[in-house]
């Protein structure tokens, strides 16, 4: 039989609660959702945004909650036969049982922030780490103010290898959650243009981001993307906040780490690349340069955690895009195939420009053609309308034959392409659903990307209800 999670004295000495009632001995889990929870783990009673936890104690309790941990003034809204520990503040214990869970393991941890790429690059690293120990990783992207606590609070005390994904959209979002975390080495994948309208430079997003150097371990190491123009900032920050040592990674011959040819086929990368000296040859399961670019972070991660350099390169080759994130899916239509790249999580001029790249590598059968369906990028501040315009250059870079745009601020893009490029515009994209269904064509392959709030996942969505995956048609 496995170790719980928690034993009840250890959790109580970590939130400082009371107990009220009988909650369990042994604690199997943590969960901020009642939906989800699975009998024995503990329900963390967080109010947010748009629920508050409290409301749904009464069921988390049904679903064979262990306990749940609750604000002591609720407790009057609450079923009297429960089982609690009661705290001040729920959010805040969970920072402090994130905490002493940080305190009580031996892991070697990793902590990763950037523009782009956070996700993708913390995947990799759990693929890659597994293959030398037991590795705890944020789950989807856990990386916020609760996020990053409740992930902490879910590692296992035998945790070998601990991978971070830290965010933000504010100044001084990252450095608390660093704190916590207090990994052994920082990575931050690049600095780009995103969430503008909070910053009003890059340099001062660099400077945010640069907030992961106050929570690293003495002796840490930060590893920094030499291709970005941020470099030189980054660097000296880094010296400035008394890290250790940095680590650089690109394709600039002078780099500690450094790609030396790839190429992209359907699907992934082959990969030649020297990491921290070390001469290497992998493929990587998902397409688009920059998750080649980091790759060679996400490896140069492992050799300075002490996890086995050649188990993990032959790791990336199961990667895999995510949903929303560059997930790829073959649809069946009437005449043939057609592929579908989700892109819809989320887009900002960096990842737009990327996911476009990817595009434009990717195999076409004529009479098939390169679609791009993007809607607008939010959170850019003054210069929206300029950043949207200027993906006309990536479009034709990349050799896209048909762009569907969604949102008032793509119709700045709308005005400046090609007019044998044009689609269709509308201000929503549901607006878009109608003709991009009938106009599909076999051989196709059509990128959906836009801000979540643009609302891009339902067209999605919608091709895959039209158009069957050819996976589920093959078993059918």
């Amino acid at each position: 039989m496995s170790e719980p999670l928690w034993n009840l004295t250890d959790f109580l000495d970590a939130t400082g609660g009371e107990m009220l009632g009988e909650p369990g001995e042994a604690i199997s889990g943590i969960s901020i959702d009642s939906r989800t929870l699975q009998p024995g783990e503990a329900f963390v009673a967080i109010k947010g945004d748009r629920f508050d936890g409290h409301d749904f104690v009464g069921t988390a309790l049904e679903a064979g909650a262990s306990l749940a941990l609750v604000a002591a003034e609720r407790l009057d809204d609450l079923p009297t036969d429960g089982r609690y520990v009661v705290v001040e503040d729920p959010l805040e214990a969970l920072r402090q049982l994130g905490v002493a869970a940080r305190a009580r393991t031996e892991a070697r941890i990793v902590a990763i922030t950037g523009s782009v790429g956070k996700t993708g690059t913390k995947e990799a690293l759990r693929l890659c780490l597994e293959r030398s120990g037991k590795v705890h990783a944020s789950v989807a992207s856990f990386n916020n103010h609760w996020g990053v606590p409740l992930t902490l609070a879910r590692m296992p005390a035998d945790t070998e290898f601990g991978v971070f994904e830290i965010g933000m959209n504010h100044a001084g979002e990252i450095t608390p959650l660093v704190q916590m975390v207090r990994p052994h080495t920082a990575i931050i994948t690049t600095v780009q243009p995103v969430h503008l309208e909070f910053f009003g430079s890059v340099e001062k997003i660099a400077k945010a981001k640069a907030e992961i150097f106050s929570g690293l371990e003495p002796g840490g190491v930060a590893i920094l993307n030499k291709d970005n123009a941020q470099f030189d900032l980054l660097s000296f920050l880094a010296t400035a906040a008394g890290v250790a040592k940095v680590k650089t990674f690109g394709e600039k011959a002078d780099a500690d780490t450094v790609l030396e040819k790839s190429s992209q086929q359907v699907g992934g990368s082959s990969v030649q690349a020297r990491i921290l000296g070390q001469e290497i040859t992998y493929k990587i399961g998902a397409p688009g340069h920059h998750h080649v670019k980091n790759s060679l972070a996400v490896l140069t991660a492992v050799v300075e955690l002490g996890g086995d350099l050649a188990l993990a390169g032959l790791a990336l080759s199961e990667m895999h895009a995510p949903k929303g994130r560059g997930e790829v899916t073959t649809l069946q239509t009437p005449g043939g195939f057609i592929d579908l790249v989700d892109e819809s999580y989320n887009a900002n001029p960096a990842s737009m420009r990327a996911a476009l790249a990817v595009l434009g590598e990717t195999p076409v059968k004529r009479p098939g053609r390169r679609i791009a369906v993007i809607g607008d990028m939010l959170e850019l501040g003054a210069d929206t309308d300029a950043l949207h315009a200027a993906l006309a250059e990536p479009l034709e870079d990349a050799g896209i034959d048909l762009v569907l745009c969604a949102g008032a601020h793509m119709h700045a893009l709308w005005e400046v392409l090609p007019k044998a490029m044009r689609g269709i515009y509308s201000d929503e994209a549901s607006g878009l659903e109608e003709t991009l269904l009938a106009d599909v064509r076999p051989g196709d392959v059509i990128m959906i990307k836009g801000s979540l709030g643009t609302r891009m996942g339902p067209l999605v969505e919608a091709l895959k209800r039209e158009f069957p995956p050819a996976d589920e048609t093959e078993a059918a």
